[in-house]
């Protein structure tokens, strides 16, 4: 199982390179993740944006861009637009949001009529390598759906699954989180955590083993959740952190990053290819961490297409 982000990038080190196409490529980061991605062999990139400023960054950062890679588009959402056709066309593996607003690059992504959508729910994932923990804690959805109901819930689960098993975890342990460790039937986030549990119990989420409700300390600390008597197989020992919604989930995302100096990578998953998304303010150490997400989610599931009954 890989537990941390050095062993993310080794992995995707070994597969074969994917081609990512970047929405609004136009910024020092994006860049410079950019150019480790290709020097490492993980990743070939399409880049969409202001072809002046695109080239004219690359030449500040003394980056070599092939200027066929390069495609001018007069907007972000343009942009955004042509990177998503990219993958459409077969000529991409993976979409990335650039320095563009998340809002719009979604937009494209979401289309009904020429976007990604699978006919599943969308999340999005954080992955977070925590100093003094010893595997990488993932936190879905902080980003994406605002407050989601028990089904939505459910394919979140699902998403996050297949993303853990990409990473090499058979049986992720996933925590329903609430404020409290017991059902309160005034607290709607613990009644359905609850009912993830049994839905896991009964063979309707299968692939991973999932609990709740649990308070924060009791799904990561197992001398918290051993002090309040709690006996689960994911008690203090949570791979996946699954939030009530979207407030407790960017609360939670962002104290991580900047209270707790977590490494971070972040994609969307759901959609027909994988989606990299991280923040505008994110350093290109994040983009690279969630570019070699994407190449592990992406050989998944083209290896889960060509063994649809394995296990993998």
């Amino acid at each position: 199982m890989i537990k941390t982000f050095d062993e993310v990038v080794k992995k995707a080190e070994s597969l074969p390179p994917v081609t990512v196409a970047v929405a609004a490529a136009a910024d020092k980061e994006v860049l410079e993740a950019v150019l480790d991605a290709e020097k490492r062999g993980i990743a070939q990139f399409l880049l969409y944006g202001d072809k002046e400023k695109i080239e004219s960054l690359s030449h500040e950062l003394g980056i070599e861009i092939n200027r066929t890679a390069v495609s001018h588009a007069t907007s972000d959402v343009q942009a955004s637009q042509q990177a998503v056709a990219a993958v459409r066309e077969g000529k991409a593996d993976v979409v990335m949001k650039g320095m563009v607003q998340t809002a719009d690059f979604l937009r494209a992504v979401l289309n009904k009529e020429n976007g990604l959508r699978s006919g599943k729910v969308l999340s999005h994932v954080a992955s977070f390598e925590v100093p003094g923990y010893n595997r990488l804690i993932h936190v879905t959805d902080p980003a994406l759906n605002i407050a989601p109901t028990l089904p939505e819930k459910v394919q979140i689960a699902q998403n996050i699954i297949k993303f853990c098993h990409s990473l090499g975890n058979s049986d992720p342990k996933i925590s329903a989180l609430g404020a409290v460790e017991v059902v309160n039937p005034n607290m709607p986030p613990t009644l359905d955590a609850a009912a993830l549990a049994q839905m896991n119990r009964r063979g309707q989420i299968k692939g991973a083993t999932i609990d709740g409700p649990f308070a924060l300390d009791n799904a990561v600390s197992e001398e918290a959740a051993a002090h309040k008597g709690i006996h689960s197989p994911v008690a203090g020992v949570a791979d996946v952190l699954l939030v009530p919604d979207i407030e407790a989930g960017n609360i939670l995302y962002k104290s991580l990053v900047y209270f707790a100096k977590s490494k971070i990578g972040a994609l969307v998953l759901g959609a027909k290819v994988p989606v990299v998304l991280t923040s505008r303010a994110d350093t290109h150490e994040a983009k690279l961490y969630s570019i070699a997400l994407a190449v592990l989610q992406a050989d998944y599931q083209k290896r889960s297409r060509r063994n649809p009954h394995d296990p993998i």
